[in-house]
């Protein structure tokens, strides 16, 4: 299918909905769905950030700006899932956990405010990775309109800079949690360290990273296109010095670079296997 047939059906497909409230994270997938719906509905449609300690400030800005700048109702949702001991326990279902209280409070907000369907951002790439998020969503009925339309990642980002969306080629971001290994605990103090590093390591110049916290311990991933420019003793002795003053006692550089996920390369398949998701 062309890509001007793929958009077509995606405008179609939200022109069905009638009314939606958005799952938005500010990343460009949500941010090009939350902007598409509200030039197809106007203002039968609102985009949803869910607000806690596992998403960066400087994240929660920027979604914010976006949603300002192109005129998006928008709700900040305070969401408590530190407090969740299944969430805090930080094992292959803490995803989940999130997912579900996220999408359980918006379902609550949908019928209150009146709306007939919650969506979310989940692109064609991302059925084949191991998102538990996707299972909590099939489970409150959200529909992902972007798999709907067969939009790949790469399209979107075609599509949002077509449409003159200064966010098409923003960097992936997961929330701060996916970065501490599995097993141990969620806190806000170590979502605090890894925030803070990722943020020394931005001011160094390094626009792609993941601070992965194995307790005393940080592993650095930087964008492989970067890995050359880290790659001296001087940037070395910097980035040390960064991560060390979030918190970490020992600094390590990934050879083999950022990657999403690396997390789940320490579960066993059993935990992995892909959820059937609503679209």
């Amino acid at each position: 299918m062309e890509l001007a047939s793929k958009r077509a059906l995606l405008e179609d497909t939200l022109r069905d909905l009638g009314s939606v409230m958005i799952a938005y994270s500010g990343g460009t997938d949500s941010a090009f769905l939350a902007w598409v719906t509200r030039q197809v509905l106007g203002d039968r449609m609102l985009a949803v950030i869910a607000d806690s300690a596992s998403l960066p400030r400087a994240e929660l800005a920027a979604a914010l700006a976006f949603t300002a700048e192109h005129g998006i109702p928008t709700q900040i949702l305070h969401t408590s899932e530190l407090e969740d001991p299944d969430y805090q326990r930080n094992d292959s279902r803490r995803c989940f956990h999130c997912k579900d209280e996220l999408f359980s409070r918006m379902e609550t907000e949908r019928g209150a405010l009146g709306f007939r369907y919650l969506a979310y951002g989940m692109n064609l790439d991302d059925g084949g990775e191991f998102r538990p998020g996707q299972q909590a969503a099939a489970q409150h009925n959200a529909v992902a309109p972007l798999v709907t339309a067969q939009l790949t990642k790469a399209e979107i980002r075609q599509l949002a800079r077509e449409a003159g969306l200064k966010l098409w080629d923003k960097p992936a971001s997961a929330c701060l949690s996916s970065r501490i290994e599995y097993g141990r605990p969620v806190t806000r103090e170590n979502l605090s360290q890894v925030e803070q590093a990722e943020e020394a390591l931005h001011a160094l110049g390094f626009p792609q990273v993941r601070v992965r916290h194995h307790g005393d311990l940080a592993r650095i991933e930087i964008a492989r296109d970067d890995l050359p420019r880290a790659l001296n003793m001087d940037t070395l002795d910097a980035i040390t010095k960064a991560v060390r003053r979030a918190g970490f006692l020992y600094v390590t550089l990934d050879t083999q670079g950022y990657r999403s996920g690396s997390m789940n390369d320490m579960l066993p398949a059993s935990a992995i296997a892909p959820a059937a998701v609503k679209q």
